[in-house]
């Protein structure tokens, strides 16, 4: 007996162009053209939840270098002094402290000097 797919098929194809609203030209109303938008577009969400992380990191350590040169020290110094000091604050406190709580950011660095 012949296997018809006609229901399948539309719902596989409204699944992919409802995931490619947003996108442009053709790739809202072709099937071919949105899929390939839609594998590309997961993709760059899978790498990029990755790369967040990376840039984030990269944004607090900029962020308590500035606050650290700010009260007369490094980034490296600051960051060795905790280290030997055993305070444990990672980089993402130490950068709220630095924008939120300049104070509290300054008594950091003292009990470090």
């Amino acid at each position: 007996m012949r296997v018809k797919r006609g229901v399948t098929a539309r719902a596989k194809h409204k699944k992919i162009l409802k995931a490619a609203t947003g996108m442009q030209h053709s790739r809202t109303r072709s099937y071919r053209l949105a899929k390939q938008g839609v594998i590309r577009s997961r993709q760059y969400a899978y790498r990029d939840r990755r790369n967040r992380k990376r840039d984030l990191r990269g944004l607090w350590i900029t962020r308590i270098n500035a606050a650290a040169r700010e009260c007369g020290t490094t980034y490296g110094k600051l960051i060795a002094g905790l280290k030997v000091k055993n305070i444990e604050l990672d980089r993402k406190i130490l950068a709220e402290l630095a924008a939120r709580e300049p104070q509290a950011f300054a008594t950091v660095v003292e009990s470090v000097k």
